[in-house]
């Protein structure tokens, strides 16, 4: 397993982080000749467009709260205005940003794989905005709002704009059934949606290439799918990881690339397109 080759290549440094010709152009080998290419990204990912973590977030007026107060299904039926209000704000950071060059760089790659699919863990709707076309939201979409009781079906997705409702008075009424609107986020305590989950453990098993970005590995079920890839005994995966930090993954991983997506990716794609253009 090759983690990190630095004999007989050039070295560019970032900050005190590492990229060498080498490992970009072993992911672009590896890219180049993959089939089928499943990616899962993380909080790295939106981490370098100015998204902040959950964590992060718990900044200024929300810093006294822990995320029992605003992210759980007890703290909505608590206080649903405080929680709603929690994820305005969060939905408000989300809104200011915009996709990063490794954002773009990956959408980039469904023109050389066009049956690329994304797994994100992140709740926000950068990789769409960017442009990638198949993307799996483990955690639920930030943007998106539904009814608590998903009274026409899970989820019963709601359309904000489609009606009148005070957005200083806390959640609006869910125009179907009555039952208080909510984010369509998945909170502590609660399963992560049946079907993408499913379909994410399918789009694993098939891979033959899984690229994990900027993600610590220690969150599940998600952590699980690069070895559920790499572990398959009629097509196991190779593994690339992006990302400046050791992670959980990085045992797993039989190329390393020990640099931020934004920094890094863009080059890959660079290479690849010269192998296609070969």
């Amino acid at each position: 397993m090759l983690l990190y080759d630095t004999t007989e290549c050039s070295i560019e440094r970032i900050g005190n982080l590492i990229m060498t010709d080498s490992n970009i152009k072993q992911a672009a080998e590896a890219i180049h000749n993959a089939t089928k290419i499943a990616v899962l990204t993380g909080a790295g990912v939106s981490k370098e467009s100015g998204v902040p973590t959950f964590r992060d977030a718990l900044d200024g007026l929300w810093a006294k709260y822990n995320p029992e107060e605003l992210a759980t299904p007890m703290a909505f039926k608590a206080n649903p205005k405080l929680v709603w209000d929690w994820y305005q704000f969060r939905r408000e950071l989300a809104g200011s940003v915009k996709p990063n060059p490794g954002h773009v760089a990956l959408a980039e790659l469904h023109k050389y794989n066009p049956g690329m699919v994304v797994i994100t863990q992140n709740v926000d709707d950068l990789h769409e905005q960017a442009g990638s076309r198949k993307v799996i939201h483990l955690h639920g979409n930030i943007a998106e709002s539904k009814c608590y009781d998903n009274c026409q079906g899970t989820p019963t997705l709601i359309d904000l704009d489609s009606f009148e409702w005070d957005r200083d008075d806390g959640p609006p009424a869910c125009p179907h059934c009555g039952a208080n609107v909510r984010p369509n986020v998945v909170w502590f305590h609660e399963m992560l949606p049946e079907d993408n989950l499913s379909l994410a453990y399918s789009v694993s098993l098939q891979c033959d290439l899984m690229i994990v970005i900027g993600t610590s590995g220690l969150v599940t079920p998600a952590a699980t799918l690069p070895k559920i890839a790499k572990e398959t005994e009629d097509n196991p995966a190779k593994i690339l990881e992006i990302n400046p930090d050791y992670s959980m993954i990085t045992r797993y991983a039989d190329i390393k690339i020990e640099a931020p997506s934004g920094e890094s990716l863009p080059k890959v794609v660079a290479e690849v397109a010269k192998l296609r253009a070969n």
